[in-house]
């Protein structure tokens, strides 16, 4: 256990971050990438598309529902031991499914079994790295999540590689043993101990503390609703092109140049966050308010030149907002609640985007093109970003970029007990 009165803002911090970056690499991008198992599991088992779909639907949900558990666990034991069996559960799940004579076998282990692993690790990661830097926040954050991007353009034509040499029962076992890395970057969290931490009070305390907290409710809400827009490019871009006569292939490399923007977004933003003054949340709905503004003008434009460049603006923008909205959070409740309102938003958000996707093919159905699908994702970000406007501190004229650990002490010491009527921690 590291010891510090504040974030030290470096140091063992960089290790940290080091660990999110490939944790974040071996967690979203094996989901993103694990389409390439698709075909063969249809093949496989013989059965529809939509059945073996909900594999990695299952994965995502356990993943995403179940961050609040990894976060309460970590708040009683630390990070390292969490992540460490998260880790071992996700890496046991993809080597059980490597023996699966049925769909609910692939279920019950990737799907339940690493699913459960995933939530372990995220949420506990991310939120040891946020007490490790005040200054620096958005930046670490911002280069811990470029993991993403890189390991989605790697792994998924090494998973391809894996399935044409050892068929998709060897690919698995190799995904199990590349998972159990996972191990290793749980180890190299180090908890740190703040001075903040004392007055926050244990899971329960802080739960309870966070359900009365005006901003960060409001800022839960917000989330939700631009995670609800946020992945629909992602599922149904291509789809969206081939309406308008593209061939698959060109399709699918705009939504790469799009993924390479998205890239340079996060790192971009990370700075930026750091060093433009003022509320961090005035950057997120930037970001977001023009994310939104590209999804519209997508059915709009026609001509390939117009759509590249819609797709690098809606990659750069919806790759900038993530690191900030990441950072704002130990902003709103402190970084002794960072692991439990982690967690608890993780679990709201995912309404979002488990419905967003789904909405959008119900609407491509019904009006028969991907228009409203479009303009209704991207209004659901607009939205979001106008909820941000109700935050704290929002509209001030200068403001420091978080606030100061101090602060949440007595903030934490004047709202243990909520009062009737009154929005606990409400500034």
């Amino acid at each position: 256990m590291a010891r510090g009165a504040e974030p030290p803002d470096g140091g063992w911090g960089w290790m940290v971050v080091l660990s999110a970056f490939f944790q974040s690499a071996l967690v979203f991008g094996v989901l993103r990438s694990f389409g390439v198992f698709f075909v063969e599991f249809v093949a496989a088992f013989e059965e529809q598309a939509a059945r073996v779909s909900w594999i990695a639907s299952i994965g995502i949900a356990v993943q995403q529902f179940g961050s609040p558990v990894g976060s309460a666990l970590s708040t009683k034991f630390g990070p390292r031991p969490v992540v460490m069996t998260g880790g071992i559960l996700a890496a046991l799940g993809m080597l059980l499914a490597s023996f699966a004579t049925s769909l609910t076998h692939l279920y019950l282990s990737i799907g339940l079994l690493s699913g459960s692993g995933w939530a372990l690790t995220f949420a506990p990661t991310l939120a040891c790295l946020s007490r490790y830097f005040f200054r620096r926040r958005s930046l670490a954050t911002g280069l811990a999540l470029t993991g993403v991007g890189l390991s989605s353009f790697a792994f998924a034509p090494l998973f391809q590689w894996l399935l044409n040499h050892y068929a998709w029962r060897g690919a698995l076992l190799l995904v199990s043993a590349l998972s159990l890395h996972l191990v290793a970057c749980g180890a190299l969290l180090r908890p740190l101990s703040l001075t903040e931490d004392p007055a926050m009070g244990g899971p329960k305390t802080q739960l309870a503390s966070l359900l009365h907290h005006g901003p960060f409710l409001r800022y839960t809400v917000a989330l939700t609703l631009i995670n609800t827009g946020y992945f629909v490019p992602y599922v149904h871009l291509v789809a969206h092109l081939q309406d308008l006569d593209w061939d698959p292939l060109p399709a699918a490399f705009l939504l790469s140049v799009a993924a390479i923007s998205d890239l340079v977004g996060r790192v971009a933003s990370g700075w930026l966050g750091d060093a433009i003054p003022g509320p961090v949340s005035r950057l997120l709905m930037f970001w977001t308010t023009l994310t939104g503004v590209s999804l519209i003008l997508f059915p709009i434009a026609q001509a390939p030149t117009a759509l590249v460049v819609l797709a690098i603006a809606y990659g750069f923008t919806s790759g900038a907002l993530t690191p900030v909205a990441f950072s704002i959070l130990p902003e709103l409740v402190g970084t002794g609640r960072i692991y439990c309102g982690l967690g608890l938003v993780q679990m709201v958000e995912s309404i979002g985007g488990l419905l967003g996707a789904p909405l959008s093919g119900y609407l491509r159905d019904v009006t028969g093109n991907y228009t409203t699908s479009f303009v209704v994702a991207g209004a659901f970000l607009i939205a979001g970003s106008g909820v941000l406007l109700t935050l704290p501190g929002f509209f001030s004229c200068v403001s420091p970029p978080t606030s100061r650990p101090q602060d949440f002490i007595n903030e934490a010491l004047d709202t243990k007990v909520p009062l009737p009527r009154e929005g606990v921690g409400e500034n």
